[in-house]
């Protein structure tokens, strides 16, 4: 890990400072929010370039076995990046709760909302208990249903 620590460029390794845990732990959410988004696109690279350079290595090396050795170091690179989102996401997370549980709290200490103003009492349609279709061929269709069924039902009482 130390070797490939030595092999990050500046910007990398400013990006590996930044996750540390005592430094992550006096970030706020939004904060947090913006550099799990910088960690997350630099996994993303890594994962991408080691994939792309994987794929184009088949060929070359004879088979998948031989590819994977040569391309240690982006998938060193990738794997490390990928510890440092695990990282930042767990305390995202961290804050997240807390932050919806302090949310929460507020809603419920704050005081109820207003009743709604009443209505008057709409007048009241019967309901409709025939809910048959009321269009002609709806009602050729319901009722060819129906005679289907009783002639089923009749066959099946014949039996018995």
């Amino acid at each position: 890990m130390d070797a490939l620590l030595g092999s990050l460029t500046e910007t990398e390794l400013a990006l590996v400072r930044e996750t540390e845990p005592e430094r992550i732990a006096g970030l706020d959410e939004d904060a947090l929010i913006e550099l799990h988004n910088r960690v997350r696109r630099a996994r993303n690279k890594y994962v991408k370039a080691y994939r792309r350079r994987a794929a184009n290595r088949v060929e070359e090396a004879g088979g998948r076995g031989k590819a994977h050795a040569q391309n240690a170091r982006r998938r060193a690179k990738a794997e490390v990046f990928e510890g440092l989102l695990a990282t930042v996401s767990r305390q995202l997370a961290v804050l997240a709760q807390a932050s919806a549980a302090e949310y929460e709290a507020e809603r419920l200490k704050a005081d109820p909302p207003p009743a709604p103003p009443r209505q008057k009492a709409k007048k009241m349609t019967p309901q409709r208990t025939d809910r048959r279709p009321q269009t002609p061929d709806l009602r050729k269709r319901a009722a060819s249903t129906r005679a289907t069924n009783a002639r089923k039902q009749a066959r099946k009482d014949k039996r018995s």
